[in-house]
């Protein structure tokens, strides 16, 4: 009889992304990395988290990729869309959402008001 083998938990496998280009680029970019000090693998890692974390200037940057090379399944309205919808969410959180300044002076209230915590 066969061991059953368990399953890895999600996430914790490694996968490798692949793709080609020309090796003109791809020594223009080991050249830009090491003027910035970045390892490849650093590089790709905090693109991939800037776009997964939908980061503003990462998205910008797709958006107009996909605008640029007809690339992508959206119109540019949709785009345009989607564009303000995250802007209006952005500002709704800063209205709401404390910043680590504001967190900082609060504590500092409680501190003073109570000295023994």
């Amino acid at each position: 009889m066969a061991k059953s083998m368990k399953e890895p938990k999600y996430g914790t496998m490694n996968k490798k992304v692949i793709f080609y280009d020309t090796d003109k680029r791809f020594a223009d970019l080991k050249i830009r990395l090491q003027h910035d000090g970045i390892s490849q693998a650093q590089f790709f890692r905090g693109i991939v988290t800037g776009y997964l974390m939908q980061d503003g200037d990462i998205l910008s940057y797709v958006n107009k990729l996909k605008a640029s090379k007809n690339i992508g399944n959206r119109s540019k309205k949709s785009i345009k869309q989607e564009k303000e919808l995250i802007n209006s969410g952005k500002e709704a959180l800063d209205k709401l959402a404390l910043g680590e300044d504001e967190i900082e002076n609060i504590f500092d209230i409680l501190e003073k008001q109570n000295p023994d915590l």
